[in-house]
């Protein structure tokens, strides 16, 4: 089955529909060369507005900035300097009337959402520490309630796009932030760290802003694998 991957960024998601069995488009604003499928430049509602209808299954994964924590924290003054596309995505495929799937973060205006979290898959760096990335799935369809979070004791990871430079102690809870310049030592760090991130999330051909951005392959690995079963139970 064919399935076109909006705001696709460098294929976290689209991965793990490829892993499931789906013949993967991905479809972006920016250039991404790094995405590891067919890819096109452009804007993704109107990539869908006139290619849609050639695909099976759409998966949405609208700028998040809008909604996640540190904007409606921090940065709280510049909620309005992101626009809201979850909508306007959902009215599109409503309209179109194909199977799909919309991502994004908690706090997100999801219709009835599926919450998955690294720790559902045992996605952790090979010394240990624990993926905790909680994001959030509207599908078209029904899928099985996910396992539950089996957050345990230990250091947790995370994947971030700014804040604290990692060059300095690492916490308990540990992630990268950005780029970093200076010493021998201190990129020797900063390529340790970045490293952990690609054990964690299961990816291991993307930079450090394109983690940041990205959702492990195993929750579109998941979510995909039961449509796909669905799509058996049906025939």
């Amino acid at each position: 089955m064919r399935l076109l991957d909006l705001f696709c960024c460098a294929g976290g998601a689209g991965m793990g529909y490829r892993n499931a069995g789906f013949d993967v488009v991905g479809v972006d604003i920016s250039a991404q060369k790094h995405y590891p499928f067919e890819f096109h430049q452009g804007d993704a509602l109107e990539y869908l507005r006139i290619h849609g209808e050639e695909f099976d299954v759409i998966h949405a994964s609208p700028p998040c900035q809008r909604y996640s924590m540190m904007t409606n924290g921090r940065w709280q003054d510049r909620v309005d300097d992101h626009p809201d596309l979850i909508e306007p995505t959902r009215q599109l495929l409503i309209q179109l009337g194909k199977p799909y799937i919309i991502e994004n973060v908690v706090g997100s205006p999801l219709l009835n959402p599926i919450m998955l979290c690294g720790s559902m898959f045992n996605l952790q760096t090979k010394g240990g520490s624990q993926l905790r990335r909680h994001r959030l799935f509207e599908t078209s369809f029904t899928v099985e309630s996910p396992p539950p979070c089996n957050h345990r004791k230990g250091s947790v990871i995370g994947v971030y796009g700014g804040g604290q430079n990692p060059a300095r102690k690492i916490p308990a809870t540990i992630g990268v932030w950005g780029h970093a310049g200076g010493s021998s030592n201190r990129d020797s760090l900063v390529q340790f760290l970045v490293q952990d991130r690609r054990d964690a999330m299961g990816i291991q051909w993307m930079t450090v802003k394109e983690l940041s951005e990205s959702i492990p392959p195993a929750y579109s690995f998941w979510i995909g694998s039961q449509f796909l079963r669905t799509q058996k139970d049906t025939k």
